[in-house]
């Protein structure tokens, strides 16, 4: 098992639209093979922001990387961004790989 999860940090008072363009875009993940899961996550509050990340589970790294080559991924991340100022920075790619 493979997971790539991103963290962002977004601005206080974007969090609603943050939500729904992940809510509503078209991620093709389902078509992908390797695919396992995926799961947008809200964390604790900052002074200014909330913590968020995109945690998505593959079969191996492998898959994961063939993802981030393939058409899917380009059309999924070819969509509608989230309005100016919703960021507060790049998202932050974590990888992990299942040891037990």
């Amino acid at each position: 098992m493979f997971i790539a999860m991103n963290r962002f940090e977004i601005a206080k008072g974007f969090e609603a639209g943050f939500e729904k363009v992940w809510r509503e875009r078209d991620t093709y993940l389902s078509e992908v093979p390797g695919f396992v899961d995926f799961h947008l996550l809200k964390g604790p509050e900052g002074d200014d922001h909330v913590l968020y990340a995109s945690h998505s589970v593959w079969e191996s790294r492998d898959a994961f990387i063939a993802w981030t080559e393939s058409e899917h991924f380009r059309k999924a991340h070819a969509q509608a961004s989230a309005p100016k100022g919703t960021y507060l920075g790049h998202p932050n790619l974590e990888t992990f790989e299942a040891v037990i």
